[in-house]
């Protein structure tokens, strides 16, 4: 796949995750029951639009101290991510039986900014939330941490399964306070524009009942503008 023009990864930003997942579902490309993470991976700060960007993942752990060959993943690391399509989003599984160290803090978010990463989406944990907020760096995560404890990369550049999601280098991700979508490939330069229809077939059933908060709602219309919003959605 080709990437993403900057003009296309903004239409993309103009919608929430639930309308962009309402757009791949037309596609018929996966199982409507994949393709998203579930409610563990939750919006712990972010920016005031959606974050779309291409993912570069990591394994880490903090509950044992790191060997030497795992302290030398850094600098690598850092070149992954620096190497990696942009915006980029560092997805990192914790592979600790719990979350107990925070790989996130204002020292790694500002490095990653610099890096061209908007965003972290993992199973861990995060903190320093006031002064990452300032930086404009992006949380998703499973909780809010205390401590670093021994936190280390493990593995980098690999498949990583986050919140039930298998998320590869490259992924295309789109992430906002109600959760994180990912992009088939085949179909991301065609998304936008499905959700365009969405709203707009959405439009019409939003409207009626609106119009008809105080009473007076029909139901056989009702059904018509359902029918015909399903059947503009695809």
């Amino acid at each position: 796949m080709s990437l993403l023009t900057p003009a296309e990864l903004a239409a993309l930003k103009k919608f929430d995750s639930p309308t962009i997942s309402n757009a791949i579902e037309g596609f018929n490309v996966r199982p409507r029951n994949e393709g998203f993470m579930g409610p563990e991976i939750k919006c712990i700060q972010a920016v005031d639009e959606p974050v779309v960007g291409y993912a570069y993942t990591a394994k880490i752990a903090a509950f044992d101290p790191p060997t030497d060959a795992q302290k030398a993943l850094r600098f690598e690391y850092w070149k992954g991510v620096l190497d990696s399509p942009k915006p980029t989003i560092a997805v990192l599984q914790d592979v600790d039986p719990k979350p107990i160290g925070s790989f996130w803090g204002e020292v790694n978010a500002s490095i990653h900014r610099a890096l061209g990463c908007i965003a972290t989406i993992t199973n861990g944990g995060v903190r320093d939330l006031d002064e990452v907020r300032a930086v404009g760096f992006s949380y998703f995560a499973s909780c809010v941490l205390v401590s670093h404890a021994y936190i280390h990369l493990v593995e980098i550049g690999c498949p990583v399964e986050v919140g039930g999601l298998v998320v590869h280098p490259g992924d295309l991700l789109h992430a906002d306070k109600h959760g994180v979508v990912l992009i088939p490939k085949e179909i991301a330069k065609e998304v936008a524009a499905a959700a365009e229809r969405v709203v707009a077939a959405e439009e019409p059933v939003i409207k009626y009942c609106r119009e008809n908060f105080d009473g007076g709602i029909e139901l056989e219309r009702l059904k018509a503008l359902m029918e015909e919003m399903a059947r503009r959605r695809g």
